[in-house]
């Protein structure tokens, strides 16, 4: 059985969220891992209309410190509390977040009742690691420090059934050294790991919210099963996206398309094309045609 990566848009707003559109906030899941990135004002609410448990989320990825990607951490951190959760939460962000945790804690009366380990992400490239999957970041061009994030299904050697099969090998400690990429031999013959397998390809899903185009995005989301990236404004306020640090839906289109990127969804979305969504969307396609805009509490999954 395929294990999926199942990615759950809580918010999908600008900086003011809309009747329709909460801050953002987005939860990926693979496994028993929930990680949730950012933590927008209303998330928790969010959280129980997708029918998702606070309780499950066993990290937090922040993007950066700007109040619209924030603003939700102390209340669910204080239903948390409440709730009597004892799993440990791990609360990952740039350079500054040890600093700003501890103001927001001196912010409200909250007794820590769970463990919770606050990581500085400071360096580019992996940042944490399983046999199943790695997350990566880099540094992005918002004005304060910024990361995106690349969340790494590691693709496994996997066994032909077929020619398992037709090759009448015992299944048992042979299997088990076949799927660990070694030849074997049974009755004297000698079986290649390279016919009897083959290999299941790393699946990505790289988010990039809230920066200004810059040259690190490309290489760093390349070969993404999925691009989720921030489009605050259309082509033709590109003038605009630069002084305020954010990206057209045009630019994350070119993005997508250069660095062999299988799907695109766009996000951070300014509430001055809520009438007009249809173009927006119309003229990102036209440079990447497996474009769609996120709406709140859309669900994507990944599998194959």
């Amino acid at each position: 059985m395929v294990e999926k990566i199942k990615v759950t848009f809580l918010g999908t707003s600008d900086s003011i969220p809309s009747a329709n559109r909460n801050h953002t906030s987005i939860w990926l899941k693979y496994k028993d891992e929930n990680i949730l990135i950012d933590c927008g004002e209303g998330t928790q609410r969010q959280i129980r209309k997708a029918k998702l448990n606070p309780g499950k989320i066993t990290k937090i990825l922040l993007t950066h410190w700007h109040g619209d990607h924030i603003l939700g951490i102390p209340g669910l951190l204080q239903t948390l509390a409440l709730s009597k959760h004892n799993k440990s939460l791990t609360i990952y962000g740039p350079y500054g977040t040890k600093k700003f945790m501890e103001s927001l804690f001196n912010t409200f009366i909250f007794v820590k009742k769970f463990p919770i380990n606050i990581i500085e992400v400071k360096k580019e490239g992996k940042f944490f690691e399983t046999s199943d999957f790695r997350l990566e970041s880099k540094k992005m061009t918002h004005g304060p420090p910024c990361n995106a994030y690349a969340f790494i299904k590691k693709g496994k050697i996997r066994i032909d059934k077929k020619k398992l099969k037709k090759s009448k090998l015992p299944l048992g400690p042979l299997i088990k050294k076949l799927k660990q990429g070694k030849d074997i031999t049974y009755n004297k013959k000698k079986y290649l790991v390279k016919n009897l397998t083959f290999k299941e390809e790393d699946k990505k899903v790289s988010i990039v919210l809230d920066t200004s185009i810059n040259k690190k995005i490309m290489p760093f989301v390349k070969n993404s099963d999925l691009l989720i990236c921030e489009s605050n404004y259309a082509q033709d306020l590109t003038s605009l996206a630069k002084d305020y640090n954010h990206m057209t839906s045009i630019q994350a289109a070119n993005i997508a398309k250069k660095s062999n990127s299988k799907k695109l969804i766009l996000t951070h979305i300014s509430q001055r094309y809520k009438k007009n969504l249809k173009k927006f969307l119309n003229d990102t396609k036209k440079v990447f045609k497996n474009s769609s805009l996120a709406d709140d509490l859309d669900v994507v999954e990944i599998s194959k």
